[in-house]
């Protein structure tokens, strides 16, 4: 009985998403001046900054408002085959809030948290050191030229990391697909030095399906 429930949730979990990404997307092409955009991706598996999140599909909605440079929105993450028993794969739900310059330097703050899904009376509202789920990050990257296309990102966790890890990503554009490199110490490795944590290659296309609505879909490699 418990396992039908769970199989039935997943379902109307998935449909709700597919329900409301369709209209979503049809609105946004009629209306690309609204500051608010929504939507769902389906990943094969959760996998950032070079750190693998679960052998599972992950779910993963977005909600943001943006206008001009600034941008502020929610971001989770939903492990399809999490369990309560053991808490295997991660379930995440971050907020952040984010300045673009000129569309070359970006400055932002993110709130990781994740929460524990075993522990009932789990307060969001938490972040003492011992018994928090959250990390705090400042982030700033730079976006790349038209005659450049080079990213580099720094994130460092300013609250309820002991290590204050850092982590650094380099990046580049080619017409169908990208690089990337990324480096860091404390949570990324595990181990504290500062080492190599992310190399890969990704590619993305959008699939025409009406004339107002497309899927898109990527793809990467990414090693660890």
């Amino acid at each position: 009985m418990c396992l039908m429930k769970r199989v039935k949730s997943f379902m109307v979990v998935m449909f709700s998403m597919m329900l409301v990404l369709v209209p979503v997307k049809n609105v946004k092409a009629q209306d690309e001046d609204s500051p608010f955009s929504v939507g769902a991706d389906i990943m094969s598996r959760y996998v950032w900054r070079g750190l693998d999140y679960g052998a599972a599909p992950s779910i993963q909605p977005t909600l943001e408002f943006s206008t001009g440079g600034f941008a502020i929105g929610a971001w989770g993450a939903y492990a399809t085959s999490f369990s309560r028993a053991n808490e295997s794969g991660i379930q995440e739900m971050d907020l952040y809030v984010s300045y673009t310059i000129a569309d070359i330097v970006t400055v932002g703050f993110t709130d990781y948290f994740f929460p524990r899904e075993s522990d009932y009376n789990y307060d969001y509202f938490d972040y003492g050191s011992d018994t928090t789920a959250h990390v705090i990050e400042g982030m700033v990257s730079f976006n790349g030229l038209n005659n450049l296309p080079l990213t580099l990102t720094l994130g460092y966790n300013l609250l309820n990391d002991a290590s204050n890890s850092l982590y650094v990503e380099l990046g580049y554009s080619f017409s169908s697909l990208d690089l990337f490199l990324g480096a860091g110490n404390g949570l990324y490795t595990g181990e504290g030095g500062f080492g190599l944590v992310n190399l890969g290659i990704s590619a993305g296309k959008e699939i025409a399906i009406t004339e107002n609505f497309s899927l898109p879909v990527s793809a990467a490699l990414i090693c660890n």
